[in-house]
């Protein structure tokens, strides 16, 4: 089995690289899923309906979230209309959405796919991770009962990541860490057969500061008191993922990383 994750679409220009670069990624590599982090692909923050059919027309077939998932009433509607939106789940509170997806792939194959938010910094309150992964994984064994467990890691610190993914080696197939919008070169398979990667990056304009204008981030950090509107940058995009291979016992025997287009050095592994 082969999945492929696609890091933070961010605003029009990630979009647009994923409109151009998805289906030929599709092609080459014939993935058996692919998931896409939508937490900023409208405007920089949120999501839309509309942007979650854009997507899923170019070969998107499940989506996550994060801490931005929220800020647009039209996500807040969409969190309720597409059940393969998944928010984060390790939210202390019902929420609307669906806290995690079980993908069906063409010849039968079962991925659970399930997000959680770092503890840091903490702009909403939300439960311990590791113990939101427990109870997300509690009914399933790879190999057994699910074919692949996928989990989108959307956190800040390199650490809290890290030791997640330690904490989870060998009891899910992935943990891809998001959030930080800059691609880790750490792709590797954890000793006990869990593929990992401290952030995928993001499919967006790296000429910027995380996805947007620099001058307006250049501004917050010299003039803190004032108010600054961010906006994205709209230049040519680098589409950035991460592939994965699963064997049939649920574990990983291959992870490498995707960048195609922009001004990051391309990186496409043999199909």
């Amino acid at each position: 089995m082969r999945l492929l994750f696609l890091g933070d679409i961010m605003a029009h220009a990630g979009r647009t690289c994923i409109a151009q670069h998805l289906p030929k990624l599709r092609e080459r590599y014939r993935p058996d899923c692919v998931i896409a982090n939508v937490d900023n692909a409208a405007h920089g923050m949120g999501v839309t309906s509309s942007i979650l059919e854009e997507l899923q027309a170019v070969g998107v077939d499940v989506f996550t979230g994060g801490n931005h998932v929220w800020d647009k009433k039209e996500g807040r509607q969409a969190l309720s209309q597409w059940p393969n939106l998944v928010r984060p789940c390790n939210h202390p509170i019902p929420l609307p959405g669906s806290a995690s997806f079980l993908y069906t792939t063409p010849d039968g194959g079962k991925i659970l796919i399930f997000q959680m938010l770092g503890t840091f910094p903490a702009q909403a309150p939300v439960d311990n991770p590791f113990i939101a992964a427990d109870r997300f994984i509690q009914d399933f064994t790879l190999g057994a009962n699910i074919s692949a467990i996928f989990v989108d890691f959307h956190a800040d610190i390199t650490s809290e990541k890290m030791a997640l993914a330690y904490y989870l080696d060998g009891r899910v197939s992935a943990v891809i860490g998001t959030h930080t919008h800059i691609p880790s070169c750490d792709t590797m398979i954890l000793p006990k057969g869990t593929a990992y990667q401290t952030d995928t990056g993001m499919c967006g304009d790296y000429q910027s500061v995380i996805g947007m204008n620099p001058q307006a981030a250049i501004d917050r950090f010299l003039f803190p008191y004032k108010t600054v509107s961010l906006t994205p940058a709209e230049g040519e995009a680098t589409l950035c993922g991460t592939l994965v291979d699963i064997n049939a016992s649920g574990l990983a025997c291959a992870i490498a990383p995707i960048r195609v287009g922009g001004i990051l050095t391309g990186s496409l592994p043999e199909a």
